[in-house]
């Protein structure tokens, strides 16, 4: 049977503003960043459910029991705001269940997650992400930091794999470079198995009967540029780790 995936996150709208001497203008453009990591589970056999960030703010599971329906559940440049304030609960003040609790308790109970970098998951850009506060942070294996935790590198740093693990074990050549990644502490329980300029890059760690990890990278520009989307070896990794997560 086809496993399943259920990404949410890596989605956006810009609004921009022109002007033109005396006059000005807007114009408005909605983006997603899915396409290289979505392509990459689907060669690999996975069936992957995409919930755009506005879409995820309401049609995310609410409840452990659904999220069962799911072998795998990725969270990528998705802040935790999203999911902790539906609109019943945010215009409303009527209650709902705490999704970040289910996340937990879904991995607790057998489930996978995945947390990969952007400016909103992990601590994010002026710590908007802010997942250390939440639930979700007892499953990972890594400490989210409670300041903006984006390392900026325009000059490129290079990923390096310095523990062997299964998940990893499809890398055929060296990492090429990557733009930034979100700085965390890794927990004592956690298998680091890639670091970038010593800080974990891709970790693994294991929770209840349920497991989860990390790449504290992006999987999509602009922290990933073009030669890393298209890097051969791009495709084995997100198969590998979800492998692993979904074994």
């Amino acid at each position: 049977m086809m496993k399943k995936v259920l990404l949410a996150g890596e989605s956006w709208m810009s609004y921009t503003t022109h002007v033109k001497g005396f006059d000005s203008f807007y114009t408005s453009v909605y983006e997603t960043g899915e396409k290289w990591l979505v392509a990459a589970l689907k060669e690999g056999g996975y069936e992957v459910d995409f919930l755009p960030n506005h879409i995820a703010a309401e049609q995310f599971p609410f409840t452990v029991e659904e999220l069962d329906a799911y072998d795998c559940v990725i969270l990528s440049d998705i802040g935790a705001n999203t999911l902790l304030l539906p609109a019943a609960t945010f215009t409303k003040s009527e209650k709902r269940p705490n999704r970040a609790e289910v996340i937990r308790d879904y991995v607790m109970e057998g489930g996978a997650l995945l947390m990969i970098g952007g400016y909103l998951t992990f601590s994010g850009v002026d710590a908007k992400g802010k997942w250390h506060d939440t639930p979700v942070q007892e499953v990972l294996p890594v400490e989210v930091l409670t300041v903006d935790d984006r390392m900026e590198h325009c000059e490129g740093v290079r990923p390096v794999t310095v523990r062997e693990h299964e998940a990893l074990k499809g890398i055929r050549t060296e990492w090429p470079e990557v733009l930034g990644y979100n700085k965390t502490i890794a927990r004592p329980e956690a298998f680091v198995a890639a670091t970038v300029e010593g800080d974990p890059f891709i970790a693994f760690g294991t929770y209840g009967k349920g497991r989860s990890a990390v790449f504290t990278g992006d999987c999509a520009p602009h922290w990933a540029p073009p030669k890393f989307c298209e890097w051969e070896d791009y495709n084995q990794i997100w198969q590998g780790i979800a492998g692993w997560l979904t074994d």
